[in-house]
């Protein structure tokens, strides 16, 4: 596996400064799901902690991440920690004690100690990760999935996947790429039950969704495929996403 250097780090760093209260680390997103590219993926790990950890393994974790960020993919490193009492039962939204992505780098690299004591809460996007983790998720360290995850209300990972795609009429013309594929994979999921990745989507939607807008799905596909940036017709991608909008909207209505 591309990284897996990196993955073992990340899992020996993590098991010395959280010891015996870290549960398990698992692998989801497009690296778990065979549709990883370094230019355009990131790592997603989530990561299963027994009960708490203190502000100062926090601030040793997240210096190691900083640090090993540098090395990773494009998009960099993904994660979540969480405790083992939100995911089996499943708590919606998901309560976490830590999270990191490139888009927040700047705030710990300015202040480490504000980042540590806010960088909490709860978060949407949890339940559609570990859905992904129940369907395709790989065990980098610790107990077997189906052990700490339960399976995900339907309900409540509609409610979060639609929250990702929401804003997609403003979002589609500044990364076309992930906002057509991401319509796509959430209207499979409520028109066949189906969790795909994104290229997954793609490929799906090529097949099921209205002709007029093959063209632009398969450019996105191959944009993804190939790692390469996408210029898209203003126009058209807004009515895409309009369209997209309205089809899910509609579906998850009939889905109620």
């Amino acid at each position: 596996m591309l990284y897996q250097g990196l993955l073992d780090e990340i899992v020996e760093q993590s098991k010395q400064i959280f010891g015996e209260e870290l549960i398990g680390i698992y692998l989801h997103g497009s690296m778990a799901m065979g549709c990883f590219h370094a230019d355009k993926s990131d790592i997603d790990l989530i990561l299963v902690i027994r009960d708490c950890i203190t502000d100062t393994q926090k601030l040793q974790f997240m210096n190691y991440i900083v640090d090993a960020n540098k090395i990773a993919p494009g998009k960099g490193i993904e994660l979540s920690i969480v405790k083992q009492k939100y995911c089996k039962p499943f708590v919606y939204p998901t309560p976490f004690e830590l999270h990191f992505s490139n888009a927040h780098k700047q705030w710990f690299a300015d202040n480490p100690a504000d980042y540590i004591q806010k960088m909490n809460g709860t978060d949407k996007d949890l339940a559609a990760h570990f859905k992904v983790i129940k369907s395709y998720g790989i065990v980098l360290y610790g107990a077997k999935i189906d052990e700490i995850f339960a399976d995900v209300p339907r309900k409540d990972y509609i409610d979060s996947i639609w929250n990702d795609i929401s804003g997609a009429k403003e979002e589609i013309l500044e990364n076309p790429v992930y906002i057509i594929l991401n319509l796509c994979r959430v209207a499979a999921f409520l028109k066949n039950d189906l969790v795909l990745s994104k290229k997954q989507g793609g490929e799906w939607a090529v097949k099921h969704l209205a002709s007029k807008y093959h063209a632009l799905i398969s450019n996105a596909l191959q944009c993804y495929i190939d790692g390469a940036d996408m210029e898209i017709d203003k126009r058209e991608g807004r009515e895409f996403a309009d369209d997209m909008i309205s089809l899910i909207k509609t579906m998850m209505c009939t889905d109620e």
